[in-house]
């Protein structure tokens, strides 16, 4: 009886393929995954770089600005100053016209906001690009509708 058990509780062995057939499968298929993305990737940056037009480079016109000393917002501590030369980038002679009988309201524009600065609103290049953002913002109000395409500093001197 004993014999009869062994070859009753026999089970049918189901086979699995080896491991190493398994990992050589996934490794071929991340290769073929990987360099059908690289050929895709680069077949497409060919692509768009021989269909875009080549870039004409505009004439742009320089408005200087007088230059500026204002004294910042000290807030208790000792006082501050802040001496700064503008220049305005923008696109033709004729913005340069109508921005000439402005200019008034474009310094008095500079000369509120700048007066309510504090020394560590200017720190690192951070602050600089937020100073040219709203400066930017401001003289293009105050010239409306005539526009500066940027803000260029010539010096920026903090003390």
């Amino acid at each position: 009886m004993a014999a009869e058990a062994e070859i009753g509780t026999d089970a049918p062995v189901k086979k699995r393929p080896p491991k190493l057939l398994i990992i050589i499968a996934a490794a071929i298929l991340a290769l073929l995954l990987g360099g059908g993305g690289l050929y895709f990737f680069l077949s497409s940056s060919n692509d768009s770089a021989q269909g875009e037009a080549p870039v004409v480079a505009r004439d742009t016109f320089i408005f200087n600005l007088p230059p500026m000393t204002v004294n910042l917002n000290s807030a208790g501590s000792g006082p501050a100053y802040m001496k700064l030369s503008i220049a305005l980038e923008v696109a033709n002679e004729e913005m340069m016209t109508q921005i000439q009988p402005r200019l008034a309201k474009v310094v008095d524009a500079f000369q509120v906001y700048l007066r309510e600065l504090r020394k560590s609103d200017l720190e690192g290049s951070a602050g600089i690009y937020r100073l040219k953002e709203e400066l930017l913002r401001r003289v293009n109000l105050a010239i409306y509708p005539a526009e500066v395409e940027s803000i260029l500093f010539k010096e920026i001197l903090v003390q």
